[in-house]
């Protein structure tokens, strides 16, 4: 287990990347909303697998799902159609709603998984370098990290914030009144703190050259090995039976 979770963390980011690209497209290619269910679940396989659960589950099961169940639940309602199943004053569910939600929710939790298990399995610096070596401009693939960063390094100086205000004495844990409380407040250096990473981190780009117009070169170097050719040929196979077997056969 632990040398296949190494495996796949190993992989070329570009490697992951195509095949998170396949987790998201065979659910829109194949009929039905089996597989589309099937993809979190795989994903999930992955990810603990990988040693990324925590993560996984947090971001899927507690956030991605919701959202997907209360899509399911307004389309249930509101999506047009005559075969009536329940009905209450205005409200009514249609079978043809429930049959929408279904295909929609599923292709949505799919391609959201896969979103979620390729950041989770794949380093941003990675990511990014791997564009660099591509032929992506530095300055494109620091927006990205940057942009891929910001809501990280933001949880985690609220996190400090919310500490150093809890060893002053504020009470910051228990129900959702006094967690408001505690938040609202910290929101000022929250945003403060950002605007004063944002210089910090301008002076640092120009004290590296950032913007010298030379040949950029790198300390951080990535290699595609036997693995990632394997796994893309794989991939392409896949893909291809696929798409003989919904359009040809």
């Amino acid at each position: 287990m632990e040398k296949l979770g190494t495996f796949i963390l190993n992989l070329y980011p570009t490697t992951k990347f195509l095949f998170a690209v396949f987790l998201m497209i065979t659910p829109l290619l194949l009929p039905g909303y089996l597989y589309s269910y099937l993809v979190p679940v795989l994903c999930l396989i992955i990810a603990i697998i990988a040693g990324k659960t925590k993560l996984y589950v947090d971001i899927v099961f507690k956030g991605l799902l919701s959202i997907v169940f209360m899509i399911f639940l307004l389309q249930s309602f509101f999506y047009p159609g005559d075969t009536i199943l329940w009905s209450w004053k205005i409200f009514s569910i249609r079978q043809e709603g429930i049959d929408f939600s279904v295909q929609l929710t599923s292709k949505i939790l799919a391609v959201g998984s896969a979103i979620v298990l390729f950041f989770q399995i794949t380093k941003i610096n990675d990511l990014a370098r791997s564009l660099e070596i591509l032929g992506v401009s530095p300055k494109a693939t620091y927006v990205l990290s940057s942009a891929l960063n910001i809501i990280p390094e933001m949880r985690t100086h609220l996190l400090r914030i919310m500490d150093a205000q809890k060893t002053r004495g504020v009470e910051t844990e228990g129900n959702l009144r006094i967690r408001l409380k505690a938040f609202f407040p910290a929101l000022t250096p929250l945003i403060l703190s950002s605007f004063s990473s944002t210089d910090e981190k301008a002076i640092t780009l120009e004290s590296r050259a950032f913007t010298a117009r030379t040949k950029k070169t790198s300390l951080h170097q990535l290699e595609k090995t036997k693995s990632d050719s394997v796994v893309r040929v794989l991939l392409l196979i896949l893909f291809v039976f696929i798409l003989i077997w919904r359009f040809f056969l």
